[in-house]
């Protein structure tokens, strides 16, 4: 399948909010309430739209800190690889991880209460994955963040 002007409409509108009324989505690309429900669906079956989920802000949960950690090491083979995707699966602080090209091996984004959460989080991390270094920036001001991803080039 491929994305027709409809279809990328109707994904830039769900980005932004995939909780409106189907009537609501329709409207706004001019289609009738079922052929828009279609196109959804196709959407979903073919993996363009991988799923549908809440937004949550972490001040209110009080996850006011907000990290990016850089992680360098000295091994990369297979035991080490699963031994670190292992450990990133299971650590709930962690909402990032990639592996990275250039001077670091993998950045890290980790969302906690603060300070002294992020050092726990830090001892529980190295205590399950041997690292080379790990260092650490904090986030003091968001500029940017969104789930959207730019559309405006398929």
């Amino acid at each position: 399948m491929k994305l027709d002007p409809i279809n990328i409409r109707i994904l830039e509108i769900l980005q932004k909010d995939a909780d409106q009324p189907l009537d609501a989505l329709s409207e706004q690309v001019n289609l009738s309430r079922n052929a828009c429900w279609r196109r959804i669906k196709m959407m979903e079956e073919e993996g363009w739209i991988k799923g549908r989920v809440v937004l949550l802000d972490p001040m209110k949960l009080g996850l006011k800190l907000s990290v990016f950690v850089q992680v360098r090491t000295d091994s990369h083979d297979a035991d080490w690889m699963e031994t670190f995707a292992s450990a990133v699966r299971m650590m709930p602080q962690i909402t990032g991880a990639y592996r990275m090209t250039g001077d670091l091996d993998y950045l890290l984004h980790i969302q906690v209460a603060d300070m002294a959460d992020y050092d726990a989080f830090y001892k529980r991390f190295i205590a399950k994955v041997q690292v080379s270094d790990m260092s650490a920036s904090f986030v003091m001001e968001q500029v940017k963040e969104t789930t959207a991803l730019p559309l405006n080039a398929v």
